[in-house]
C-alpha cells in the first residue's frame, strides 16, 4: 500500500505574472490587495494569475489591462521564482513594462501607489514579490 503525504502537503501551484510599471519620475506603481482576496490590505505589484494554456507576457498583457485599463506596449522578463505560502505555491513571472498606453486606474477595487524603488522595502509587500525589489534596486 503507497503512503499518501498529508492533505496540507498537497498544496495549489498557482501562475502568477506581475509587472513593474514606472512613471515619468522614476517611481513604481503598487497595488493594494482588496478585501475579499487572499493576503488582503497587503501591497504587491500589479498583475495575476496565468490562465490554462495562455503564456506569461499574454497574460500580463490582459491582466494589467483588466486591473489597470493600460494597454502594454513593450515588456521584457526580469525573473521568474518560485514561493511556499501555507495554503499554496506560487510560481511568480516578473516583468519590466517599458512602455504602456493610458493612465493606470484601479478597476479592481484596489487602492494604487506610486513609490520610489528606494522606498519599496518599507512598503508591507507581499513575501513573493520582496525578491524583485532588490531586482528593480539593481536595475535603477
Amino acid at each position: 500500500m503507497a503512503a499518501h503525504p498529508p492533505a496540507e502537503a498537497q498544496r495549489p501551484l498557482v501562475r502568477v505574472v506581475a509587472g513593474a510599471l514606472f512613471d515619468d519620475g522614476g517611481r513604481v506603481l503598487i497595488a493594494e490587495r482588496p478585501a475579499g482576496k487572499h493576503m488582503a490590505g497587503r501591497w504587491e505589484f500589479p498583475g495575476g494569475k496565468v490562465g490554462a494554456g495562455e503564456g506569461d507576457e499574454r497574460a500580463l498583457r490582459r491582466e494589467l489591462a483588466e486591473e489597470l485599463g493600460v494597454e502594454v506596449l513593450a515588456a521584457r522578463q526580469l525573473l521568474t521564482l518560485t514561493h511556499e505560502y501555507d495554503d499554496r505555491i506560487v510560481e511568480l513571472s516578473m516583468w519590466i513594462v517599458e512602455r504602456y498606453r493610458g493612465e493606470p486606474r484601479s478597476l479592481d477595487g484596489q487602492r494604487l501607489k506610486w513609490v520610489s524603488v528606494r522606498q519599496l522595502p518599507d512598503e508591507d509587500i507581499l513575501e513573493a514579490d520582496r525578491p524583485f525589489i532588490e531586482a528593480l534596486q539593481l536595475l535603477r
